[in-house]
């Protein structure tokens, strides 16, 4: 019999139309002899699976199950592929833990506490060669006082973004004070968990994305590095999803001792913040120093086919569908093995 996938898409976030589109093209690299996918939508109002004659079935919250032509159907494993909340900040995780149903993501805490930037900063200090830009965590208190705060630690330029959040909604590089009073409030405005927002000092440099998994043997693969070329001000939304505003390089022209370097401390990363799956770290190389510079670990990494991981596990030399049965086949090792089968 095949494995029956619950492919988790959608969300509560403006991330939810890109979950549909990444969700899509993994449901298409799927092996279809090996595995039965249901795509599940798990939306504020309603959680449902819609068949191919297009009739919307509801989960049953209670052990998300389905329930088709009297037929109760339950699945073997959870594919989350939900960018943003509850996909991404370990509440979806929590609630597959109480009802026992394995998933290919990072847990609840590792994805909570990745969700909140500053606080994996916090974690992440202490990695040998691994460097953080200055920053200043505001919380919703401290709208009042926001701009003083930053302009006492912190010099320009600098980042200003929601600290739980993705696909660089609601960030800006402020380059000026004067800019800095409606860069926070926009921050604040988009940050739809716990009203923190991370100001950070820039770091000039070169922009890299690479993506690690484990693989069914155990072993942490490192895939090969994509460097991010934008015509603008930064990587910021539209740079993300309109096409021609951002060149990819896939695989990045790096030395060999740029590509050891950010191996090993993407390698301690996971380690660190106790990742499973496939997680992706942003980085940049500083042009004075070459050091090496974290900018955030994303747990849910999009999965479109113009998206980083995929194209960098083609530069790898490995098939999505190889790639995705990888992730799937480790995550029900994993299972197997905390249940002590």
């Amino acid at each position: 019999m095949r494995t029956k996938i619950a492919l988790i898409t959608g969300g509560y976030t403006e991330e939810a139309a890109v979950s549909f589109k990444s969700s899509a093209f993994v449901h298409s690299k799927l092996d279809a002899e090996r595995y039965e996918v249901y795509p599940i939508s798990i939306m504020r109002d309603q959680w449902f699976y819609v068949n191919d004659a297009g009739v919307k079935f509801d989960i049953n919250r209670h052990d998300f199950s389905l329930v088709i032509d009297d037929h109760q159907i339950t699945f073997d494993l959870a594919f989350i592929v939900l960018h943003g909340s509850p996909g991404e900040d370990g509440r979806l995780q929590g609630y597959f833990d109480m009802i026992g149903l394995p998933y290919t993501s990072c847990d609840a805490l590792t994805s909570a506490l990745t969700m909140n930037k500053g606080y994996t900063k916090a974690v992440l200090a202490g990695i040998a060669d691994i460097h953080l830009a200055d920053s200043v965590l505001l919380f919703a208190g401290d709208r009042k006082t926001a701009t003083e705060q930053v302009k006492e630690k912190l010099s320009l330029p600098f980042f200003v973004k929601p600290n739980a959040g993705g696909s660089s909604i609601g960030m800006t590089k402020v380059k000026t004070i004067d800019e800095l009073d409606s860069a926070i409030a926009k921050a604040y405005d988009a940050a739809h968990t716990g009203q923190q927002v991370l100001v950070e000092e820039f770091i000039e440099g070169r922009e890299f994305s690479r993506g690690i998994f484990r693989n069914t043997d155990g072993d942490l693969v490192v895939l090969p590095a994509t460097e991010v070329i934008t015509t603008r001000e930064f990587f910021d939304y539209e740079a993300k999803y309109i096409p021609g505003l951002t060149e990819e390089i896939t695989p990045a022209a790096i030395t060999e001792e740029q590509n050891a370097l950010s191996a090993r401390i993407i390698k301690d990363v996971y380690r660190k913040l106790n990742c499973r799956g496939m997680v992706r770290v942003d980085f940049f190389l500083q042009k004075e120093t070459g050091r090496f510079y974290f900018i955030e670990i994303n747990t849910t990494p999009g999965q479109t086919a113009q998206s980083f991981i995929p194209q960098q596990v083609r530069a790898f030399g490995m098939t999505e569908t190889a790639f995705y049965t990888q992730i799937i086949d480790s995550a029900l090792q994993a299972a197997k093995t905390n249940s002590g089968e």
